[in-house]
């Protein structure tokens, strides 16, 4: 069974992150962030994927499979079943639904980890996401 891994870089240095990524030998970061930007050096797009380019792991950023604006809204609220029902009709989406088919193919195989922010995934859209990953194909999943 393939391993579907889930990280937060909230709280984590770049190197704290990208060890942690090493250490599960992970091949693929799968950036499921509809805004791949941070205050937080080094976690912006671009400086995010030469850092992982360095250590040999790639870089996708699938920007359909974020939080849409009033998702995020609602989860800055502390409106968490809000933002998790706004979430579940977005991936309902064409749009979604095509990055969703590009999140199965790469993950199914390669080493793949679903990045957004939240240091506990159970907090985040990417364990909605790794839920509905795992209804389509055998992974097994695991939060760093």
């Amino acid at each position: 069974m393939q391993p579907l891994f889930t990280i937060g870089y909230e709280g984590k240095t770049v190197d704290e992150f990208l060890d942690e990524l090493e250490a599960a030998r992970v091949e693929l970061v799968l950036d499921v962030r509809a805004v791949a930007a941070s205050r937080r050096p080094g976690f912006s797009k671009t400086a995010l994927a030469s850092g992982l380019r360095e250590r040999g792991i790639d870089y996708l950023h699938l920007r359909p499979l974020g939080t849409p604006a009033e998702g995020r809204r609602a989860a800055r609220a502390g409106r968490t079943d809000e933002m998790n029902a706004i979430y579940a009709d977005h991936l309902d989406t064409p749009e979604a639904a095509v990055a969703l088919e590009r999140a199965l193919a790469e993950a199914g195989t390669r080493r793949a980890a679903l990045l957004c922010y939240e240091r506990a995934a159970p907090d985040c859209h990417r364990s909605m996401l790794a839920d509905r990953m795992k209804q389509r194909a055998p992974f097994d999943r695991r939060d760093l």
